[in-house]
């Protein structure tokens, strides 16, 4: 009798070999700003293009304009393994690096794998099935993949570089939200708790998978349709952090509705149980000082504020399939309330 030929990853949990995981690895929203502040309003004396949308108000992406009308979007997103199977941590990746790229409204057109690996420690044979499974979802999107970049790294990381298409006249932008608009979400919340619980225990959320799969392509061409041009993607600062960032930005403030905030199934269980990360609770801390969560118990907080991976889009209008959160009104003492 003969068994099925074990796939590389099947005995190797690719979560243990990372620090963090996910978009919960990125650095601080604070810090970061305080990083990036010297580099902002900047440029060439004599610029090739123009820069459309830069770093001033920490966007999605970058857009120079080309002729024609087209804006080029260009961005880059990488990160340590989210997941333990190496196919399903690349096509993660690959759809949350595309993310940002829909988030502005466009489309895109070719991409460029970056990838860590620490070549001693992990089989190549998994570091292909990182790179398979970025390829197939960017395939889906329609997107070529034309190489990239690898290097010897203590801890695995993947991601892509992705250049896309976008109407200079129809980007959405995080600067855009004007008063009186509906707050919507594209994705339920819970990723980064799920995401945790996994890395602790081994435990697959398939819905948390399936989430972070899903391209957020439908849900950008549908807020494009709807003329909505004001936008981000939840990802690593989770929804609070993002939202305060797109209001901040637009001078208005944010009003969130949390029972009409959609979570994945077993999110609250996994709260419960503890599986809060860091770049969590430092969403909360960032955001905090700026926002009104009286009427909230800290536990809601928190998951408001949790470290999504390849989240949905946060869009300053309404789109079908989308459930409205809240809305966006004239700025008040606070940049975000949720009541």
């Amino acid at each position: 009798m003969t068994t099925a030929p074990t796939r590389p990853s099947a005995a190797i949990r690719l979560t243990q070999y990372a620090h963090g995981g996910g978009c919960a690895c990125k650095i601080p929203p604070g810090e970061l700003e305080a990083v990036v502040a010297g580099l902002v309003r900047t440029g060439p004396v004599d610029p090739a293009g123009e820069l459309v949308v830069g770093l001033d108000d920490g966007d999605d992406a970058a857009v120079v304009r080309i002729p024609g009308g087209q804006g080029l979007v260009l961005t880059t997103d990488f990160f340590t393994p989210v997941v333990d199977d190496a196919h399903t941590f690349g096509r993660i990746a690959a759809a949350n690096a595309l993310s940002d790229v829909y988030a502005m409204g466009g489309t895109p057109v070719v991409a460029v794998n970056l990838l860590g690996w620490p070549r001693d420690v992990l089989p190549a044979e998994l570091a292909a099935e990182v790179l398979r499974g970025g390829l197939e979802v960017a395939q889906e999107a329609g997107c070529h993949v034309g190489g990239g970049h690898s290097i010897d790294d203590p801890e695995p990381k993947y991601g892509m570089a992705v250049t896309g298409l976008v109407d200079v006249d129809r980007i959405i932008r995080n600067d855009t939200a004007a008063a009186g608009t509906a707050l919507s979400l594209s994705k339920p919340l819970g990723v980064g708790v799920l995401n945790n619980r996994h890395k602790a225990t081994g435990e697959v959320s398939e819905q948390a998978v399936a989430s972070m799969t899903t391209l957020n392509r439908d849900a950008a061409r549908a807020a494009v349709a709807a003329g909505i041009r004001a936008g981000t993607d939840v990802t690593g600062f989770g929804l609070l952090g993002h939202l305060y960032k797109m209001a901040r930005a637009s001078g208005v403030t944010a009003v969130v509705e949390a029972a009409a905030v959609p979570y994945l199934a077993g999110a609250r269980e996994a709260l419960a149980e503890g599986f809060v990360s860091g770049g969590t609770r430092r969403n909360l801390d960032w955001v905090r000082p700026h926002a009104d969560l009286s009427r909230i118990p800290d536990g809601e907080a928190l998951l408001l504020a949790d470290a999504q991976t390849s989240g949905g889009l946060l869009l300053g209008g309404e789109v079908p399939g989308a459930p409205v959160i809240g809305e966006f009104v004239p700025r008040q003492d606070h940049v975000v309330i949720v009541r």
